[in-house]
């Protein structure tokens, strides 16, 4: 027999196919998937190369590099997202899926949003009180990442694999909810709520740190009697630059995910807003998938030890390979020798 949590999304599950005046092909969200990991899998595989060689000199550098490990983590699990979410998928991988590469997936989403927070907050110090080197530790900051990590996967990881433990009597499983008992459904709303929370404060805090930023450095320019209008803009752009990627990316996900899951968990009998929403969630987390491809360019725009070192590593990568195709020149003066 079914319990009633898993018949109820059953049932569910069968309303929504019903639902006439909002229907969409189930491959869409993962054919724009497809599209994205090409483009993702090249831009984050020459930022890990690069952060490879890039020596962990400043805290800036530190929270890079671990930003970098995360979207690179994150375009690794975009194919197994994919196999998951096409219609007619296997049960083996939906499950895996269920409770593990989602899971896995979502952490690494916070983790990312966490040290971006921590990347502002980082240049705010060092902007804003020169003088002092609060928190300007290379050994400190990689503790900070560390935790960042271990509190993400701690919170919202580790304890939602455990919990998405039930073996559903069915054969089909329809939803991951399917395989979380009473403890699960109840910890999966609250870890919902926990990093919704979460983003919304990282992203006040990303906003009030740029923006100070921002009016210290237009502030030291009118100090200085420099009327250099282009420095400013050009201030003024990457910072608006940075805030609206961060909130287009990151913004609609978190903006439907807590009514989608307050429907989800407690079996919203309107099947046609549950297939809206659910439609809504799967495309803003997408939107926000993006952003590991939006962010090896802001790598290059921001940070200046990265882009030397990549120009500097494409230098001899073209050397190499100018040195590669020349044709081997033959030895004349051997050849005159014989003679």
């Amino acid at each position: 027999w079914l319990s009633s949590t898993q018949s109820s999304f059953i049932n569910t599950a069968q309303n929504d196919s019903k639902c006439q005046s909002f229907t969409y092909n189930p491959n869409v969200i993962p054919a724009l998937y497809y599209l994205m990991f090409p483009l993702a899998l090249l831009l984050n595989g020459v930022a890990a190369w690069v952060s490879l060689h890039l020596k962990s000199t400043t805290t800036f550098v530190v929270y890079l590099k671990n930003l970098i490990a995360a979207d690179t983590l994150i375009t690794l699990i975009v194919p197994f997202k994919i196999a998951s979410d096409l219609s007619g998928a296997s049960q083996i991988i939906f499950k895996l899926s269920c409770r593990y590469f989602s899971v896995v997936m979502y952490s690494l989403m916070y983790i990312c949003i966490g040290l971006l927070g921590l990347i502002s907050v980082d240049r705010f110090f060092k902007i804003m009180t020169p003088h002092v080197n609060f928190g300007q530790n290379v050994t400190f900051s990689k503790v900070i990442a560390g935790l960042v990590w271990i509190t993400i996967f701690g919170v919202s990881g580790l304890p939602n694999i455990i919990l998405t433990n039930k073996s559903p009597n069915s054969t089909q499983v329809i939803t991951c909810m399917q395989m979380k008992g009473t403890e699960g459904v109840v910890y999966h709303t609250k870890t919902v709520i926990f990093v919704n929370i979460f983003f919304w404060i990282v992203s006040l805090v990303i906003v009030v740190c740029y923006i100070c930023i921002t009016n210290k450095v237009i502030e030291s320019f009118r100090n200085s009697g420099s009327n250099n209008n282009h420095g400013k803009q050009k201030i003024k752009l990457r910072v608006f630059l940075v805030i609206i990627v961060f909130f287009v990316a990151f913004g609609p996900y978190h903006i439907v995910r807590i009514p989608y899951t307050f429907q989800q968990v407690n079996y919203a009998s309107n099947s046609c807003l549950f297939e809206l929403s659910k439609f809504a969630k799967d495309a803003s987390l997408w939107l926000a998938t993006t952003n590991t491809c939006i962010d090896p360019l802001l790598y290059v725009f921001l940070c200046r030890e990265f882009k030397e070192k990549l120009v500097s590593l494409m230098a001899d990568v073209a050397i190499s390979l100018k040195l590669a195709s020349a044709p081997d020149k033959p030895d004349t003066t051997l050849q005159q020798t014989k003679f």
